[in-house]
C-alpha cells in the first residue's frame, strides 16, 4: 500500500472526508490481498489461476473429449444426449475425482460430433435433475419446444483472426444491443450487426463499441441481465464464429469492443442456469434469503467462496482469451457492493460507504477481477456502473482502490431528465447544472453521458421523445414548424455538447439516440403481446433527408470530430463563467472555449466573457442550418478579445452574440 509521509493513502490524499476511514480502506485492501493468496497459494499468478475455462467444461483433449464440472453435493453425474438416447448409461457416467466435488469423464473423440446436444443428469441425496454444464461454451434453444441444451461446438475450420486488439485513451462509447439493432420486427444477428451497424458507428465518430446481452440468457426481455450460461455467447444472435468475426471486423475499423459483463447476479433458472446446480441453492450463491435478489428476482453470488471466485475470474479471462474483447462494463456494481443492493438508503454521507452494509467480499472480488483483466491485457478497459459513488472504484489497487479504469457518471443523465421533466426552462439553475456536470473525484476517471439504455426502458423515454413527445410522430419533417420539436432539437444538441465537453475522460451514447430515436425500449413479452416494435432501431428516420433526425445525427458527428481534433478529453474542463439570470454557462477545455445560452427566449449581444488575449475562430454552432437550427450566426466567424475597459479586474474579454437555446465552441488561433 502506498502512503504519504503522514500515513494517508496517496490516492485519497486530496479528500479530507476520507481521513476518518483510512483504517477501513487499509483493511479492505488487505482483505483483497489475503483472498488472492488464498486462491493462488503463492504458487502461481492470479491470471494463471483464472483459467478454469481451460480445465472445466467440455474440451477436446487429443484423441479424446474431457468433461469436468464442479458439483460438490452430487452423488452421481451422467452425460446424456442423442448419443445416449437421452438416457443414463454406464459409459457416460462421470467419476468423482476428489472430496472437493470435481467430476470428470473422458470419451473417445468419435463419441461426440460437432453440433451434438447434451446435458448433465445430476443426482443428489434427495433428488435429481437435468442441468446444462456451468462451463458450457455453446447453448442453444429448440425453436419448437423452447428447451435449452448445451451443444458440442468444434467446427472444422476454427476462426482465423485478422486484427489485433484496439484501445483508446479517450473512449467515445457507442452502447449497442445486437438483437435490437435491426429495423425489422425480429431479433438481429451478429452478422447483420457486423455488416450494417459497425460501419455506422465508425462513420459517426465513435471509437468504442459496448455490446450488451452477449452472455446467454433464457429470457430475451431481460435485456441480457438474467444470465444463465456465463461462458456461452447467446446463440439467438448467431454462432461463436459470427461473434468473433464481429469483434475482428470492429478492430479492423479501429473500434475497441467492450462487453457488458453481468457478475452482479444470475438467473434463477435451474435446468439452464446455476441455481440448485448440484441440488443445493447455495453452491454458487449465498444461503438463505441473502441468496435471492429482492428486486431482480435473481440469485446473488457468494463472493467469499474460492470456487465462485474461480468461476467468475475465469469468466473474465475467457471472454478476453476466446473472443478478444477489449474490456468490460461491469453491470450492477452498486448491487454487488451493498448488502441492501443500493435499495432504500440514500448515499448522503461518507459513512454509507464504510458501514456494515458494504459487502467487502464483493469489493475484494472486483479488485481481483480488475487485476486479472489487466494482467491478461494491460490495455483492457474496465468500467464500473455504480450509482452510489463509492470512493476508490476507479483508483489503483495498489493505492487502496478497486482498479477500474473508469466509472460511469450516472448522476449526469439523472440531472438532465429531471431538468427537462420537472423544471421550467426559465428556472434551470446554472450553478447546480455546472456542479453536476463537473462533480467527480480528481483521482478517478469517469465516462459521462446524457442518456443510456436505462433511461428509455419501459416506463421511460428517450431524451428526444421525453421533450417532444407525441409531436415527434407528425412534426419532424424539415418543412414543418413546431415549437415543441424545435425546443427538443435545440436542447438535444446543447445537452450532448455540454455533456461531452465537460466529461471527465470518456463519453457514451446509446444506439440510435444520437439522432433522437423516438419512443422507448421494450422487448417482446407477454405484457406487450410479444411485440418487437420497441426492440428495434428505426434507421430509416436517420437516413431520410426530409426528416429532422439526420440533423441531430450530423451534429453528433461534428461534435465528436471536434472532440477528436482538439483532444478535448485529454484536458480538464475549467469553468469560466455562469450567470443564472441569463441562463449562460461558459467553460474552457484545452484550446477551446464553450458558451451555452440555455435561456428559452432571450438572446444576448456582445456578451463579454474573460478569455486569453488573441483571435478566436468559430468551430461549432448548434444553431447552424445544417443541424436543423435557425442559422442566427454567420458561419466561419472570427472573434477578437479586447481589454476589459473600465474594469478593475483587468484581463481581456471575448464578446460574442449568443442566441437563445444555442451553444458555441470557439478555439484560439496560434500567434
Amino acid at each position: 500500500m502506498k502512503e504519504c509521509s503522514d500515513g494517508r493513502l496517496s490516492t485519497f490524499s486530496d479528500d479530507p472526508y476520507l481521513a476518518p476511514f483510512f483504517e477501513t480502506v487499509r483493511r479492505r485492501q488487505s482483505r483483497a490481498a489475503e483472498m488472492e493468496r488464498r486462491l493462488t497459494r503463492g504458487a502461481q499468478s492470479l491470471a494463471n489461476f483464472a483459467a478454469g475455462h481451460e480445465y472445466f467444461g467440455l474440451r477436446p483433449d487429443g484423441r479424446h473429449w474431457s468433461l469436468r464440472e464442479w458439483a460438490p453435493n452430487a452423488t452421481a453425474v451422467s452425460l446424456i444426449g442423442a448419443f445416449s438416447d437421452w438416457q443414463e448409461a454406464d459409459r457416460f457416467r462421470l467419476e468423482r475425482l476428489d472430496d472437493h466435488g470435481t467430476w470428470e469423464i473422458s470419451l473417445p473423440a468419435e463419441t461426440l460430433q460437432h453440433g451434438d446436444l447434451y446435458r448433465l443428469r445430476i443426482h443428489w441425496a434427495d433428488g435429481s435433475g437435468d442441468r446444462i454444464p456451468a462451463y458450457a461454451r455453446r447453448v442453444v434453444q429448440d425453436e419448437q419446444t423452447k428447451i435449452f441444451n448445451a451443444q458440442v461446438w468444434r467446427p472444422e475450420a476454427p476462426y482465423t483472426w485478422q486484427h489485433g486488439n484496439v484501445s483508446h485513451t479517450s473512449p467515445l462509447v457507442y452502447e449497442a444491443h445486437v438483437g435490437m439493432a435491426q429495423e425489422e420486427d425480429r431479433t438481429g444477428t451478429f452478422d447483420e450487426f457486423r455488416r450494417n451497424i459497425l460501419p455506422r458507428i465508425a462513420d459517426a465518430g465513435y471509437n468504442t463499441v459496448q455490446l450488451m446481452a452477449i452472455m446467454e440468457h433464457p429470457y430475451y426481455a431481460s435485456f441480457g441481465y438474467q444470465v444463465s450460461s456465463f461462458f456461452a455467447a447467446s446463440s439467438r444472435f448467431g454462432t461463436p464464429n459470427d461473434l468473433k468475426h464481429l469483434v475482428d471486423h470492429a478492430h479492423g475499423l479501429g473500434l475497441a469492443v467492450v462487453m457488458d459483463l453481468v457478475h452482479s447476479h444470475a438467473a434463477k433458472n435451474e435446468v439452464e442456469g446455476l441455481s440448485r446446480f448440484d441440488g443445493t441453492l447455495y453452491q454458487y450463491f449465498h444461503e438463505g434469503a441473502r441468496g435471492d435478489h429482492p428486486a431482480w428476482g435473481s440469485r446473488c453470488f457468494d463472493y467469499s467462496k474460492p470456487e465462485v471466485l474461480h468461476f467468475l475470474l475465469s469468466n473474465c479471462r475467457f471472454w478476453l482469451d476466446e473472443y478478444r474483447f477489449d474490456g468490460f462494463r461491469f453491470d450492477g456494481v452498486t448491487s454487488m457492493l451493498y448488502l441492501h443492493h443500493g435499495l432504500g438508503p440514500a448515499f448522503d454521507s461518507y459513512e454509507r460507504y464504510f458501514d456494515e452494509s458494504v459487502d467487502e467480499d464483493a469489493l475484494s472480488y472486483l479488485a481481483l477481477a480488475n487485476k486479472v483483466i489487466h494482467a491478461v491485457n494491460r490495455d483492457a478497459v474496465t468500467i464500473a456502473e455504480d450509482v452510489s459513488g463509492m470512493p476508490g472504484l476507479a483508483a489503483p489497487i495498489d493505492d487502496g482502490g478497486c482498479g477500474f479504469d473508469y466509472r460511469l457518471a450516472m448522476g449526469v443523465p439523472d440531472c438532465w431528465f429531471k431538468l427537462v421533466n420537472d423544471v421550467r426552462d426559465e428556472d434551470w439553475n446554472m450553478g447546480d447544472l455546472r456542479h453536476e456536470l463537473m462533480n467527480r473525484r480528481s483521482d478517478e476517471k469517469t465516462i459521462s453521458y446524457a442518456e443510456s439504455h436505462d433511461q428509455a426502458l419501459v416506463g421511460g423515454k428517450t431524451l428526444m421523445f421525453e421533450m417532444a413527445d407525441a409531436d415527434m410522430y407528425h412534426a419532424m419533417r424539415k418543412d414543418q414548424e413546431n415549437l415543441s420539436v424545435e425546443r427538443a432539437m435545440a436542447l438535444h444538441k446543447m445537452i450532448r455538447l455540454a455533456t461531452l465537453a465537460t466529461a471527465g475522460h470518456g463519453y457514451m451514447n446509446f444506439m440510435g439516440n444520437e439522432f433522437g430515436h423516438p419512443e422507448w425500449i421494450d422487448f417482446p413479452r407477454e405484457g406487450n403481446n410479444w411485440s418487437y416494435h420497441h426492440a428495434r432501431r428505426q434507421w430509416h428516420l436517420r437516413d431520410d433527408p426530409e426528416l429532422r433526425f439526420h440533423h441531430l445525427a450530423d451534429f453528433d458527428k461534428a461534435m465528436l470530430e471536434l472532440a477528436g481534433k482538439y483532444e478535448l478529453l485529454a484536458h480538464d474542463p475549467r469553468p469560466l463563467f455562469e450567470n443564472n439570470a441569463d441562463k449562460i454557462i461558459a467553460f474552457s477545455r484545452g484550446s477551446c472555449l464553450f458558451f451555452l445560452n440555455f435561456h428559452p427566449a432571450t438572446s444576448v449581444t456582445d456578451y463579454a466573457i474573460e478569455a486569453p488575449p488573441g483571435e478566436y475562430e468559430l468551430l461549432l454552432d448548434t444553431d447552424e442550418s445544417r443541424f436543423g437550427g435557425r442559422a442566427r450566426i454567420e458561419p466561419g466567424q472570427h472573434y477578437f478579445t479586447s481589454p476589459a475597459d473600465g474594469e478593475n479586474t483587468g484581463g481581456n474579454r471575448l464578446r460574442v452574440y449568443l442566441p437563445s437555446r444555442c451553444a458555441l465552441a470557439v478555439s484560439k488561433l496560434p500567434g
